[in-house]
Parts: structure tokens; C-alpha cells; sequence
């Protein structure tokens, strides 16, 4: 299994979200589970690489020329792939894997995450996505915006019931290997 990574290019204020992050990454390694990713060497994104890295694990980046021209394209990856743009970049990371999360991470993280659910409630892919919510970062967002959207008539229940939420590694890896997705929107 090969799990897109979407995250922070910064580490946060809270030294958990580091912490947390370097534990998946381990535990994914040891899992034998392949991570796909933006390819940077900075925040979160720096560390989920490295960890896996730590653990033999194998970690393929996707990074634009423009990012990677200035010096912070991890240089130890197992792949890494320069494209001419973000969208290339989204497009070769959505072909290469078999899942999507988010871990804690700023407007492009949740762009990359709610673009990857969008293409799941098409049917453009049958593939799982997730919020792993270290900390608490994703509540608001999970237990707030979401339901909102749902009571407003935005979001169907089956959608929003699609998303995985999970705080742990073990419970994560579980839950994307259970996965059955919905029916998608237009058939």
C-alpha cells in the first residue's frame, strides 16, 4: 500500500505534532506501508519522510521545479519526481496512491485533502482519505464545518460518513484497510 501524505511545510507550535507525526512514520515503515508525498524537507513533511526513512521504510516525493530550485527537496528519498507545477504534482500523487491523509498542515494541506474527497464522492476514485487528528487539530473542522455542511444540505451523510478520523497509527492503518467507499454522487 502506498499512502499519500498531505501536510505541513512548517512543524507547528506544538511539539506533538512532531512527535506524533515521527510515530506514524515509524509505524507505517514498520507496516511496510509506502508513503507518497510533497518531497519537501521542511515541517511536518520533512519529518514524516524522515521517519519512515529511520525505519527502512520507502518514501516516494512529487515536488515542483520551482520548490525543489530552492533547495528544499528532501534529498534522501527513495524517489523523488520533479514536475513542472502543483497540479502535476497533485495529479502524479493521486496515480501513485492507494489512500489519502491529512495530518495537521495549513490552506494547501486541506486543499489537498478535500480535493482527493471530492474526486471519492465523483467516483473519479474508490480510494479511502483520512484526517489524522493529532492534538485535536481536525475537531473543529470534523465535528463542526463538516456536520454544517451536511445540515445546510451541502454534503450528503454517505459523504461525510466517508472520511476516516483517526488519532492513532493502529487505528488509521485499520480503518484505510476497511475501507468500502459509498455509492458515488452522480450514479
Amino acid at each position: 500500500m502506498k499512502i499519500a501524505i498531505y501536510c505541513g511545510s512548517s512543524a507547528g507550535n506544538d511539539a506533538g505534532y512532531v512527535e506524533q507525526t515521527r510515530k506514524l512514520g515509524h509505524y507505517l515503515a514498520e507496516q511496510q506501508i509506502d508513503v507518497v508525498y510533497g518531497g519537501g524537507k521542511v515541517g511536518l513533511m520533512g519529518t514524516i519522510a524522515d521517519a519512515v526513512l529511520e525505519k527502512g521504510g520507502r518514501v516516494y516525493g512529487v515536488i515542483p521545479e520551482y520548490l525543489e530550485s530552492k533547495e528544499i527537496a528532501h534529498p534522501h528519498l527513495t524517489e523523488l519526481s520533479i514536475v513542472p507545477d502543483m497540479h502535476a504534482r497533485k495529479a502524479r500523487m493521486a496515480a501513485m496512491a492507494d489512500a489519502f491523509v491529512a495530518l495537521p498542515g495549513g490552506p494547501g494541506t486541506l486543499e489537498e485533502i478535500f480535493e482527493a474527497w471530492t474526486w471519492g464522492q465523483l467516483g473519479h476514485h474508490a480510494k479511502p482519505c483520512a484526517f489524522y487528528n493529532i492534538d485535536g487539530y481536525y475537531t473543529p473542522l470534523l465535528q463542526g464545518m463538516i456536520p454544517q455542511m451536511v445540515n445546510a444540505g451541502f454534503l450528503g451523510s454517505s459523504y461525510a460518513d466517508m472520511i476516516i478520523q483517526a488519532d492513532q497509527p493502529e487505528a488509521l492503518v485499520t480503518a484505510l484497510h476497511r475501507y468500502q467507499p459509498p455509492r458515488h454522487k452522480w450514479s
